[in-house]
């Protein structure tokens, strides 16, 4: 089949990587526009791009999708199949209508529990027991199309948006080589989602990473794994803000105000919350990399003390 690709980051890339190992013929590749990045703000092409390039394929980066040249353009590649995965972009009901077979997407949930752009994240932070990659047939809505196929992983307590986010790139590289070779032997059948069941995955902000110690220490401990490596979470003592890398939660209370430290010992900082308190690991103060509290006490740092409030 002749396979046009579409997607931008790294989860993408590995997708793509996945289908050129598996010797797919992809016969362009569509990325959003190059991006100022570093600290000279060059323009540098997204990790998708770069894969093409390597793999010698013609790329296209329309800012939209909308114009009918861009959908000439698109028509051209006489595409059998499209697989979409975190492209970024909108795809017009006259792009979905291109391909023979329309348009595939990789969504990083079983759908149809979370939507939208950021689900792996939001399936952390919600306390969910498992996610999985969904390939799915789009169609006009925001990820509603019918499901195509399902691969299941469990979230391990020590799961961090970025290591759930790694292994659900590659599952999604295998899973639409096992729904390509499906579809290639008229075996890929659509199951409609029930959007009662639906939950809408709310792009990711830095100011959601600003921790809220009313909350159970639970609920803190999952958005600091949820929010680990991308926005991040935060706390500030007085005009000092400090970034958390990683904690755990404790079930006891302290009927200390939430925020208030309770202790700092040589492996932990411990912090009341609103049910529970929170045990502190590794933190990151303004104009430093992420340390242990063992080497934030050798530093003579004075935060973090017994008593002081955090906020």
């Amino acid at each position: 089949m002749r396979i046009v690709f579409a997607g931008t980051p790294d989860f993408a890339a590995i997708a793509l990587k996945a289908l050129l190992e598996a010797g797919h013929n992809v016969v362009g590749v569509y990325s959003q526009p190059d991006r100022p990045a570093g600290r000279g703000r060059k323009l540098m092409p997204s990790p998708v791009k770069q894969v093409a390039l390597d793999a010698a394929i013609p790329v296209f980066q329309p800012v939209s999708l909308k114009p009918e040249e861009a959908q000439q353009e698109l028509a051209a590649l006489q595409p059998d199949v499209m697989i979409v995965a975190a492209y970024g972009l909108i795809l017009p009901k006259a792009v979905l209508e291109i391909p023979t077979h329309g348009c595939l997407n990789i969504h990083a949930s079983l759908l149809p529990r979370w939507r939208g752009a950021a689900p792996i994240q939001r399936a952390i932070a919600a306390g969910d027991a498992e996610t999985g990659i969904t390939i799915m047939q789009m169609d006009e809505g925001l990820d509603t199309g019918a499901m195509l196929l399902k691969v299941s992983t469990p979230i391990n307590a020590d799961d961090t948006g970025g290591s759930l986010h790694d292994r659900l790139a590659d599952m999604g590289g295998e899973a639409i080589v096992d729904a390509l070779a499906r579809l290639a032997q008229g075996e890929l059948t659509g199951e409609p989602q029930n959007d009662a069941d639906a939950n809408y995955a709310h792009k990711l902000s830095k100011e959601e990473g600003h921790i809220d110690w009313s909350r159970s220490a639970t609920d803190i401990e999952r958005l600091i794994r949820a929010f680990n490596p991308w926005p991040g979470t935060f706390t500030d003592l007085g005009e000092q803000r400090i970034r958390i890398h990683r904690a755990s939660a404790l079930e006891q209370g302290s009927g200390k105000a939430p925020g208030t430290v309770l202790s700092r010992e040589r492996d932990s900082v411990e912090v009341a919350c609103g049910t529970g308190s929170l045990k502190i690991t590794s933190v990151q103060l303004p104009g430093s990399k992420a340390q242990s509290i063992n080497d934030l006490i050798n530093g003579g740092k004075q935060v973090l003390l017994p008593g002081q409030e955090l906020n």
